[in-house]
């Protein structure tokens, strides 16, 4: 497909960092979203390797995984005749707009942003980097880019956008109506996917046990053994209430991966034990992640670094004419 036939769309933008594997949340709470969007919208989808080296990254590693998440994004219905996919660090502009907006963010600003708590938690603030307490000045290099008009997000980065939109505002009002304004779209699920170990926190592939997430590449066995060892709540009622977070976190996975309602669900195994509750929800994400790993299996990589650079070219052309109009309005270059 020509581009430039989405050219009048609303443009989209969004990404995820490549360290290590995408996960079950990862695909159920952006991805399947990011297919849905790509039939309507202009949509740019990143692999953020720039966010990534917020904190230490083994280089031959990182290499890896920012191949392997673009090879898992097309894998798992991202089409590259429809959508824009590209590694940051291609694109030079948005390490160069995010020092730039760092001239009109303001410590109270970051201060506020509450993912810095979280991710400079294990290490502790004192030993964390300054990109790490900087990233979401760079995300929002990252939107306002391109002229984004809709950024898929979880409810953890709403704050983000939002600091975004507070950046573009306050750029506009200087210089000039430079920047779209963007807005946070939340994904039409609804829900959070949480971890099998902590259903209080979303699945995460920097949690400490690898029983808190499964993902896309684990096998049948692996699958199996991790819903098996998924914690449950105090009783043995499958219901959808919020006071039972680990079952409602399984009744969520088991829906979205099977497309069954909830309450046909709730009907299904009134009075069944857990055991053989769990062996269905894990054995319907199976059956639903073999055509994705099926798909991922025969792409090679030379295609898909054909195709970052494909799209590196279009995001590039797209990145620097926006990042001249910046310059120039501010009597730079």
């Amino acid at each position: 497909m020509d581009m430039s036939i989405r050219a009048d769309s609303q443009r989209l933008f969004s990404g995820i960092q490549p360290t290590g594997t995408i996960h079950l949340g990862n695909y159920l709470g952006a991805i399947t979203q990011w297919v849905a969007l790509q039939e309507t919208h202009d949509a740019l989808y990143c692999v953020v390797d720039l966010h990534a080296i917020t904190v230490p990254q083994d280089p031959d590693a990182l290499q890896r995984a920012i191949l392997d998440t673009a090879k898992w994004y097309i894998a798992a219905g991202v089409n590259p005749e429809q959508s824009t996919i590209f590694v940051q660090s291609d694109v030079s502009a948005h390490a160069e707009l995010g020092w730039i907006l760092n001239t009109i963010a303001r410590m109270g600003d970051m201060e506020k942003m509450t993912q810095f708590k979280d991710k400079s938690a294990r290490g502790g603030v004192e030993r964390s980097s300054v990109g790490l307490f900087d990233y979401p000045v760079l995300m929002a290099a990252d939107i306002l880019l391109y002229d984004t008009y809709s950024v898929p997000v979880g409810e953890d980065q709403v704050q983000h956008v939002e600091l975004t939109r507070t950046l573009a505002r306050r750029f506009n009002r200087r210089f000039g109506e430079i920047f779209t304004i963007p807005r946070a779209r939340l994904s039409q699920h609804g829900v959070r996917i949480m971890g099998l170990d902590n259903p209080t926190k979303k699945m995460s592939k920097s949690a400490q046990s690898a029983y808190n997430y499964i993902l896309l590449s684990d096998d049948v066995d692996t699958v199996a053994k991790k819903v098996r060892k998924a914690v449950t709540d105090s009783g043995s009622e499958i219901v959808y209430r919020d006071d039972r977070p680990a079952i409602k976190n399984l009744l969520n996975i088991y829906h979205l991966v099977s497309g069954i309602p909830i309450a046909t669900l709730e009907e299904r195994y009134a009075g069944a034990g857990y055991g053989a509750f769990k062996a269905d929800v894990a054995a319907a994400i199976s059956a639903h992640l073999a055509p994705i790993q099926e798909h991922y299996a025969a792409l090679t990589d030379t295609t898909v670094r054909e195709i970052l650079t494909r799209g590196a070219e279009r995001a590039r052309t797209i990145a620097d004419k926006k990042l001249t109009v910046v310059k120039s309005a501010m009597g730079l270059g």
